[in-house]
């Protein structure tokens, strides 16, 4: 799955990819927006670690969950 995290007051975004489901990563966001945590920590498909302080979150696109297709599909 893509995910992309925008964050506020930088032109840049996180992008990365990540084996876990959409609804595990959609409650994660809710519990770090809902003030749980204090900050939003997610994983790559490599084990690097993200962790961005909900502060800054301006938004978290989850991309689809399908693996991209190389070469002609008919």
């Amino acid at each position: 799955m893509d995910i992309r995290i925008g964050i506020f007051n930088s032109p840049r975004e996180i992008s990365f990819e990540t084996t876990q489901p959409a609804t595990e990563i959609e409650e994660t966001v809710a519990a770090a927006l809902a003030g749980q945590t204090g900050y939003l920590k997610l994983s790559d498909k490599k084990g690097h670690v993200y962790i961005v302080p909900t502060i800054g979150l301006a938004y978290v696109e989850l991309g689809s969950e399908s693996s991209r297709r190389v070469g002609f599909v008919a």
